[in-house]
């Protein structure tokens, strides 16, 4: 136990300033030195029982990575996260570690869990900048498997295939591969080139990226098994079909969903002069929700230029779903919360003549309390009569959650989806009624985290082989 770090607390993460960081693209966090990991890590008490572990969606063999770490073997700790988790560098960054496996850490009974995502994200940068990976390509199976998308849950996907033998064919619709990745989640928060070189490894394995396939129009799901020769296809599309109030002025120019704002800023590199993406250029914005894409609009609207930018969320900040990182992160930046209040109604703006000029001019709110718990437990909001008021805005941006595209599953036969729009799986959570086509992640969930569509990518890769195999 000599050697056990016993400080209470986690090795704090070097960041931006956030007055300088708000007025930038590049990354928040900096990201730990080498004796930093280091002192990080002995604070870890290998348990017997490795709690840490069974919070993992993919299993990393956490002990034994940190373990690596305390020794200074970063690349041998790489190569034990690697053996179940393909995107470190990703999922270091952008997973929920607070609530899935550092949860479950001895060390936060009586202090802080240890610092595990800051580890891994260490690790994975580490390795990125110090390895000269020479990736083999693995010898072919014969059998070909399509994956349809390029988020989180496709790459997972396509890389256990790859590392069999089969032949991938990755087919996105977007320009650029990555999903959720790279027109969701911005710079500052997952640099793009991260998500790049991970694409880069899938390429060198083999691995091919048809973009600009949009699965539906292009291609039916039924051409590429019986015209193409497929003889298995994953379904990894997520979810990103936004979702509106239907409130009086939501036509308005200057109102638009979270998803669009992020895929022309993140996707477009709006923020970047050289690129003619148009977008919003506001004074003042209301993002509309407390989630994490809530987050990501609000800081991207503050660095784009926005005298004022605020957060207008129906429950408290205890009811939030966004990461505490993310929301004390908006409040260092300057983000004004706005709590327990409610859009009602978008109002427009006149001309000096009277005339409507078709463009947001304001956002009429109501003041909300919180009565009893609804289905999913929290605490249903209660307008308050009397109590509205007009917040004076010229952009509204909707961060209300998203539900899957249509387009697959209007196109596809004998692919059922539950009234969410969500793909219908069976008990292994990724063979869905058709045969032959599997599907994982937000299509298969709804919206929900990086990590978990990656554990599902995973679990789709199994049972994928073992259904041609079985063949």
């Amino acid at each position: 136990m000599a050697n056990i770090n016993m400080t209470p607390v986690k090795t704090p993460m070097p960041h931006q300033d956030p007055k300088v960081r708000a007025r930038n693209f590049q990354e928040v966090a900096l990201g730990y030195t080498e004796e930093m990991a280091i002192g990080e890590a002995k604070r870890c008490l290998n348990c017997k029982h490795r709690p840490c572990v069974s919070g993992c969606p993919v299993n990393v063999r956490i002990p034994d990575f940190i373990a690596k770490v305390a020794e200074g073997d970063f690349e041998g700790a790489y190569q034990v996260i690697t053996d179940t988790n393909a995107l470190p560098a990703i999922s270091g960054r952008v997973c929920p570690q607070e609530s899935q496996c550092e949860s479950k850490c001895v060390r936060g009974i009586k202090g802080e869990p240890v610092a595990i995502g800051r580890l891994e994200r260490f690790v994975a940068d580490w390795h990125r900048t110090h390895a000269a990976e020479k990736i083999a390509k693995p010898q072919s199976n014969g059998h070909k498997v399509a994956v349809v998308g390029s988020g989180p849950s496709s790459l997972t996907c396509a890389s256990d295939l790859a590392k069999l033998g089969y032949q991938v064919t990755v087919f996105e619709a977007f320009h650029v591969a990555g999903g959720v990745l790279v027109y969701g989640i911005p710079e500052f928060r997952l640099p793009k080139a991260i998500v790049q070189s991970e694409v880069d490894k899938l390429k060198a394995m083999g691995v091919e990226i048809m973009t600009n396939m949009v699965i539906g129009k292009v291609l039916s799901i039924d051409e590429l098994m019986e015209e193409m020769g497929f003889e298995a296809v994953f379904i990894g599309t997520g979810a990103g079909l936004p979702r509106f109030m239907n409130i009086p002025g939501e036509g308005l120019a200057g109102v638009c969903s979270a998803n669009e704002y992020l895929t022309r800023i993140n996707l477009m590199k709006a923020y970047l002069e050289d690129y003619d993406t148009p977008v919003l250029k506001s004074k003042a914005v209301a993002v509309v929700g407390g989630g994490n894409v809530a987050m990501d609009a609000c800081r991207c609207a503050q660095r784009l230029g926005a005298e004022k930018v605020y957060i207008v969320y129906r429950r408290g900040e205890a009811e939030m779903p966004a990461r505490n990182e993310e929301i004390e992160h908006a409040k260092e930046e300057g983000i004004e919360f706005m709590n327990l209040c409610n859009p009602v109604e978008i109002l427009g703006g006149v001309d000096e003549n009277g005339k409507p000029t078709g463009r947001v001019a304001g956002c009429r709110c109501i003041r909300m309390e919180l009565g009893e718990p609804d289905e999913s437990g929290r605490r249903s909001p209660v307008e308050v009569p009397g109590s509205e008021f007009v917040l004076d805005v010229d952009t509204v941006v909707m961060a209300l959650g998203t539900s899957p595209n249509p387009l697959i599953r209007s196109t596809t036969p004998g692919l059922e989806t539950n009234r969410r729009g969500c793909l219908v799986v069976g008990e292994d959570t990724v063979s869905t009624t058709r045969e032959g086509v599997f599907a994982g992640g937000d299509a298969v969930t709804g919206a929900a985290t990086v990590i978990k569509a990656m554990g599902a990518g995973k679990k789709a890769a199994a049972a994928i082989d073992k259904y041609i195999q079985n063949k």
